[in-house]
């Protein structure tokens, strides 16, 4: 059956074990809509890949890193700072414009200032991604 097109900033997808696509209409970044996804993909543990378009709107209030794996982040538009904590190496900032990509590798913790709004495309791994807060000046 041929695939109809769809919004990948309101459908998100997950790459699965045996290159497998499944689309996640109504994707959402709360707790109880996680531990579902976690449970429905549980077979593909660290394999499997969330992907999707975030929108750029503001600087992140929070830092991530992804237990699971590394995770691309490529700028679709407007412009960003992505900054890596390194531990005892200190901050490394990358600098991302329009077409440009980056690496979050496996548990190196990251946040994002927004410099221009716009969109980001990410495929990050689908499990254990924790977070912390940031720092307000």
């Amino acid at each position: 059956m041929p695939a109809d097109a769809f919004d990948l900033s309101e459908t998100f997808v997950h790459l699965g074990l045996g290159a497998s696509v499944t689309e996640l209409p109504g994707f959402e970044f709360s707790s109880a809509y996680l531990r579902r996804h976690l449970v429905r993909f549980a077979r593909d543990r660290d394999e499997g890949r969330l992907v999707g378009i975030v929108g750029m709107g503001e600087s992140w209030r929070h830092w991530e890193r992804h237990l699971g794996g590394d995770e691309l982040v490529v700028v679709l538009s407007g412009r960003c700072e992505v900054i890596q904590d390194l531990g005892a190496e200190g901050l490394h900032t990358i600098a991302l414009g329009p077409g440009e990509a980056m690496i979050n590798e496996k548990g190196v913790w990251h946040t994002t200032d927004v410099l221009e709004p716009g969109s980001q495309l990410f495929v990050a791994a689908g499990r254990q991604t924790v977070y912390r807060p940031r720092a307000t000046a």
